[in-house]
């Protein structure tokens, strides 16, 4: 069933890499990665994959889901709502696409 915002919302899902609030995400997990005195192949090895896994997120090529996030966060050891909530923070006001 087709509602007035489904090809809008389609289309900004698609737009999500490389976006401002995309950005900050990616930075805010590397730097809580690199706090951690984690590397990537730790971070990798945790979670049952290879180094490049992380090194795509790092750098922006793959999105994060919801659940990849909350593992992620659970790995390398912060609070993953009030990491979002400094993220929501940091680009509030800020062009979210």
């Amino acid at each position: 069933m087709k509602t007035p915002f489904s090809s809008k919302v389609g289309i900004l899902l698609l737009k999500t890499l490389g976006t401002k609030r995309q950005e900050t995400l990616v930075t805010l997990i590397r730097k809580k990665r690199e706090l951690a005195g984690l590397t990537q192949t730790d971070v990798a090895k945790a979670l049952g994959e290879h180094q490049s896994f992380i090194a795509r997120i790092e750098s922006g090529q793959r999105r994060i889901d919801v659940i990849e996030y909350l593992t992620l966060s659970e790995v390398i050891g912060f609070d993953a709502a009030e990491a979002l909530r400094q993220l929501i923070s940091e680009t509030e006001g800020k062009e979210a696409l």
